[in-house]
Order: C-alpha cells, then structure tokens, then sequence
C-alpha cells in the first residue's frame, strides 16, 4: 500500500510520502538507541512534564488533528476532536500515576523487593481506526517507564504519523525519545528483527497478529497482541429495553462502524427480541450518513475502498447462506467509501457473522431462549476481546460475568477504551494488556533484588 493520505469521502488523493529508505530506517534505530542510553535515566518529574505538555497541545490542536484525521480516515469530524481530547486524558493519567505504578515493591522476603527498569526502543504498529489514541495509549505509559518509542503507523494515516511525533517533540521530550517511521509492511519484520528493538506491540488484523508474534518470538523479544473482536451484545428480559437499544445502535456504528470492541453480535432474549429489533432497526435506518465534517453526520465513510468490498462480500456470503437482510446490505452509489448501516438476522451456523470479525457498521441479531443459550452464542467465536451485558438480575449478571470468554465483560453499559482499566482480550484476539497499571508493566524488566546485609553491620559502633 502506498503512504499518502486518500480522502475516503472523495477517493482523491491529498499527499504522498515517500517510504524510507533502509539507511533512513538505521538512521532512526541508531537515534533511538543512543536516545535510550541518556532517557532511561531521566527523572520521573521531567517525563511526567513533557507529558503534561503534550496533553495540553493535544487539547488545544484538537481542531486541527480533528481536520487532519477525518481527511485521513473519514471519521466524523466531531468524534474526530473528542479523540484528541481522550488521548490528552491518557497524557495526563500516566504523567500522574506512572511513578506510583513502578516505584519499587518489597517482597515477603527480608531484604527483597522487585525494581522495574525499562527494555529500550519498543516498536509500535498501529492501526488506522483511532490514528491518534492508538498511538497515544501506547507512548504515554511507555515513555513514563523510561523506554523509547518508534511507530510504524497504518500507511493511510501518515499524516496523523507525523503530527504525533510532532507533538512529542514539541512537548520537550528529547530527540530520539519517539520516532515516526514511514515504511510499508514489508519493512517491519526487519525492524522487529534488529536487536536495538527490544519488544514490539501491534493493534490489528488476526493474520497481521501471527506474523509479528511469531517474527517477535523469533527473536526472543516480548509483545502484546490485540487483534480485534466480534463482541457480544447481550439483552436479558430484565435489563432497560430503551437504554440497551439505543446503545447497541451506537455502539455498532461508532467510528462507523470500525471498532474492535464494536457491538458486532446482539444476541437478544426471545422474549424481547420482536420488539427490540424493530425499534433497532428503525433506529439504524434513521441514522445520516455522509460528509464526516457537517456535525450533523452520523457515520461518514469507511476508511478505504477495500474495506467496502470486504464488508459487501462478507454480507453477500451471509444471505447466501440463509441470513436475511432486515436493512441496508449494499454499497451506497456515487464517491466515497460509503456502506450503509445493516442489520442481518437468521444467522446459519458457520456462516461469516458466527466466524469472521465485520469490520463496518454491520450487525447480527440472534435469538435465545435463555441465559445458557444466549451464553453459548456470546462464545461460538473464535474472539475474546469485550462484551456488553444488559441485565438487572444480579445472578443473571453473575452468570454471564463468570462465563463469557473475554477480556472485558461491560454490564449495561457500552465497551469502550479507558485508561483506567485495563484493555486487552483472550483467544484470537491476542495477549497482554494497554492501559491501566498493567500496560506500563507490559515493557519493563521486572527485576528481583536480594539484599543480604553483613552480620553486625547494621548500626553496629555508631552512636
């Protein structure tokens, strides 16, 4: 894929950039290493001050990275701005808390406690979907931790690439301390390969995730792995019937549509589940899409051209098989990498909605007859990354808390990315976590220490 920025509303081509080139690449992993060297050893109040400088720029450009993402990857324009602001809040949340997280913790044993060192540069590949929090929830807790940070970005947002790097500099961070590098994918399992990268962490596709854990194992270097979802959705007879459909809707769509942890399969009680998907249905139907910077668009374009095809494909491969189009199911004519909102509903087993992640604003509705049932679909799927639980029973909530194979289980609330908490899932959908205390542990050294002291030593002649 070329690097350049590709309006997804219009299909016209915006800038181009030119990939490095192999002594370019050796240029920044040489900078970056000799930056670790001097970094590792900056204090917790200088990293935690730069951090607050960039969440303040973050905050007052967000009209700017707003513009610039939408452009790029044809989120709306509003969702655009507040994702600038949740990165500002990540900045801020490990500017605060990062020396706490690490401070050196004593063991059971006499004279021994764990220190946490960081490895050195640590390789981030991100994905497109959310161009600057991605890349955000990453940089924040590594850089507080005293590594160095090299992004190898989606190569349709390198402008988003660019502007990141840009803000950490300006922010005071040293030379060095985060580079962006404009390659293709062809380039990364050399960078991953080099020994002055010490870990990497991807977001993205399943099949991405195998090749970079097995290039990373390879080389005996840690990772972290989030590879996306097919969330369950579930609405129990109990739970607010309004509150649950209008946050399935919004859920489903958000970002339009291009979310891991998007509501991809509801799963409804058969008791409610005439009502709740009519009203969902007219929901959806009711949704504006179009141009991403009127304020007043719901969902915009998906992000490229063959993201279209992919969605049309899996859609038509799911009425092949028996599934029945409630609305949407086709491509909206005319520019832009538009889809429109869709609902599917009497899913086979083995068609696509039970074994492929829909990556746009598709929805599958199932029926069930109870809890167990609504459980077993919630785990017919190769993913494990959130659900979204919608019940006032406590033993209900229980129940489904303990028995979906997820990362995250949400209860009647909509999943989302803080960085309170951590944010990581289970089966293909990957290893490790981002965020919370967890994430900023996932590329440091955990380093035991014994002291023994001599007999006698302690205080022994002084007065």
């Amino acid at each position: 894929m070329a690097i350049a920025t590709v309006n997804p509303a219009t299909g016209e081509e915006i800038q181009a950039f030119d990939p490095l080139t192999d002594e370019e690449i050796d240029r920044k992993l040489r900078l970056a290493a000799e930056t670790f060297r001097e970094y590792r050893n900056t204090s917790f109040a200088d990293r935690s001050r730069w951090m607050m400088r960039a969440a303040e720029i973050l905050e007052e450009e967000q009209e700017e990275l707003g513009r610039i993402a939408t452009l790029e990857m044809g989120k709306t324009f509003v969702s655009a701005k507040a994702e600038a602001v949740k990165c500002a809040r990540g900045c801020r949340y490990y500017a605060e808390n990062a020396e706490k997280f690490l401070a050196d913790e004593p063991a059971e044993l006499e004279g021994a406690f764990v220190r946490y060192q960081p490895l050195g540069p640590v390789l981030a590949i991100m994905p497109w979907n959310f161009p600057y929090w991605q890349a955000f929830r990453f940089l924040a807790p590594a850089l507080m931790a005293g590594n160095v940070g090299l992004l190898k970005h989606a190569s349709n947002v390198p402008q988003c690439a660019l502007k990141i790097e840009d803000i950490v500099r300006r922010a005071g961070f040293p030379e060095g301390a985060f580079q962006t590098l404009l390659v293709g994918s062809s380039a990364v399992q050399a960078i991953i390969d080099d020994p002055r990268v010490r870990a990497t962490t991807l977001t993205g596709s399943e099949g991405a995730g195998r090749q970079v854990g097995h290039e990373a194992g390879e080389q005996i270097k840690p990772s972290v792995l989030e590879l996306g979802g097919s969330d369950p959705f579930i609405v129990m007879p109990s739970a607010d019937l309004d509150q649950a459909i209008s946050t399935a809707v919004t859920s489903r769509t958000l970002n339009n549509g291009q979310s891991c942890i998007n509501a991809k399969r509801i799963i409804v009680h058969e008791e409610i589940a005439d009502e709740f998907q009519r009203r969902y249905v007219e929901e959806m139907q009711a949704l504006k899409v179009g141009d991403p910077m009127d304020e007043g668009t719901d969902m915009g374009p998906l992000a490229m051209p063959q993201l279209v095809e992919d969605l049309d494909d899996q859609v038509r491969r799911s009425v092949e098989a028996g599934a029945r189009v409630l609305t949407g199911g086709k491509p909206q004519d005319g520019p832009g990498n538009y889809y429109p909102p869709t609902v599917l509903t009497d899913i086979p087993e083995g068609s696509p909605p039970r074994t492929e992640e829909f990556f746009g604003p598709v929805a599958s509705l199932f029926r069930a007859r109870d809890a167990e049932e609504a459980l077993r679909i919630a785990n017919d799927t190769p993913f494990g990354l959130s659900s979204s639980v919608w019940s006032n029973d406590p033993a209900e909530r229980e129940r489904f808390i303990d028995g979906i194979e997820a990362g995250m289980v949400y209860v009647n609330r909509m999943t989302e990315s803080t960085p309170e908490i951590p944010f990581g899932g289970v089966k293909n959908s990957g290893y490790g976590r981002e965020l919370s205390h967890f994430g900023i542990k996932e590329f440091v050294n955990i380093k035991t220490v014994w002291v023994t002291e001599p007999e006698g030593s302690a205080g022994e002649g002084v007065e």
